[in-house]
């Protein structure tokens, strides 16, 4: 086996390249070579480094001078490739460079679907079970700050905003901190809760109930989303989404603008179909335990849906599905229930209405 071959050397010291023959000595483990005046060169190819390009294997050898070989004989490369495989002298990473384009698209292939998964599934479920490790003194603040943001804009009835807090007071919400509620004068068919236990309803969904079970149904569904921090829980998704973007895409500006959209957002929050569903759920176990009709939930929920004009705020922020009033009236069905009068809560209901 031809184990010479003719390359090019250059000595560091100058830029004028060298013809030189090259000679590759198993044994010894070395490239060998003579220079011009005479000298013979030995580099031991384990301190060689190696640059596989277009042009050919490049070869670099020295410390305070660096010299190098230029080899262009594809089979006197394949020869020290070999070798250097036979003896472990090729890493990891030049390993990779030399699978080919194609395992190289395969590869790359793979590590965006990891990407994509760990966006879509991991990051969201480590986001909320991070929730756990935030004091809720942290919902307070936040909720605090939702509001002062918004209140300016607002048209707050206090004289409802009393009766709607009566109201609640009849109710058994399961509430792990105090909850606070206020009815806001608008035309808007919306409610919505913030994390430090504010629940805001807004006089337009008011006009649209027909019963006191209804509202019990509603206030239930808020009061969940602040009993399970679902606002805190999409939150930390929505930041952990943009913080896991930026570490791919090495971009971290904009992180205190991004907290500050998402603290503003609350009261519109969209949350996802599990917690909505949690929401639902929740409620209904609400209207159950305080003996007030479940059918409140769903006849709410099928009435704006079936409005004719403009989608309600209400069904934007919390989106009302077939799927989601099959499952209340599925638990209507499935469930034993017991209801009894409430003269207090219609009373109080009656007068919110007006």
């Amino acid at each position: 086996m031809n184990n010479t071959t003719t390359a090019v050397f250059y000595d560091g010291n100058s830029s004028v390249p060298q013809q030189i023959v090259l000679s590759l000595n198993s044994f010894n483990r070395t490239l060998e070579f003579q220079l011009a005046n005479g000298s013979t060169c030995k580099w031991l190819i384990q301190e060689v480094t190696f640059d596989k390009r277009a042009t050919g294997l490049h070869l670099e050898h020295g410390l305070d001078v660096l010299q190098h070989i230029k080899i262009k004989d594809a089979h006197f490369i394949d020869l020290i490739q070999n070798f250097r495989k036979v003896n472990g002298h090729i890493g990891w990473y030049q390993k990779l460079i030399d699978l080919g384009f194609a395992t190289h698209f395969g590869i790359a292939v793979v590590i965006m679907a990891l990407i994509g998964l760990c966006y879509v599934y991991i990051i969201p479920w480590a986001a909320e079970q991070s929730v756990s490790l935030i004091p809720e003194e942290y919902d307070n603040e936040l909720g605090a700050s939702a509001w002062a943001g918004n209140q300016y804009f607002m048209d707050v009835d206090s004289e409802k905003t009393k009766l709607l807090n009566d109201f609640a007071k009849e109710l058994k919400l399961q509430n792990t901190k105090k909850l606070k509620f206020t009815v806001v004068n608008s035309n808007e068919i919306n409610a919505f809760a913030l994390p430090d236990g504010s629940i805001v309803v807004f006089t337009g969904i008011l006009k649209e109930m027909k019963n006191y079970d209804e509202l019990v149904g509603l206030l239930g569904h808020e009061a969940s989303h602040v009993n399970n921090r679902h606002s805190m829980k999409m939150l930390c998704r929505s930041l952990s989404g943009y913080l896991f973007i930026s570490v791919i895409l090495g971009d971290a500006n904009g992180i205190m603008a991004t907290i500050g959209d998402n603290v503003n957002s609350l009261q519109s929050l969209s949350f996802s179909r599990e917690f909505e569903h949690q929401a639902d759920a929740d409620g209904f176990k609400i209207l159950l335990e305080n003996k007030v009709n479940p059918k409140g939930m769903s006849n709410l929920f099928k009435r704006l849906q079936q409005q004719s004009y403009a989608i309600p705020e209400f069904l934007s922020s919390h989106p009302v599905t077939e799927n989601r009033i099959d499952f209340i009236d599925k638990m209507i069905k499935d469930k034993k229930f017991q209801t009894v009068a409430h003269p207090q809560l219609e009373r109080l209901f009656v007068q919110l209405k007006q």
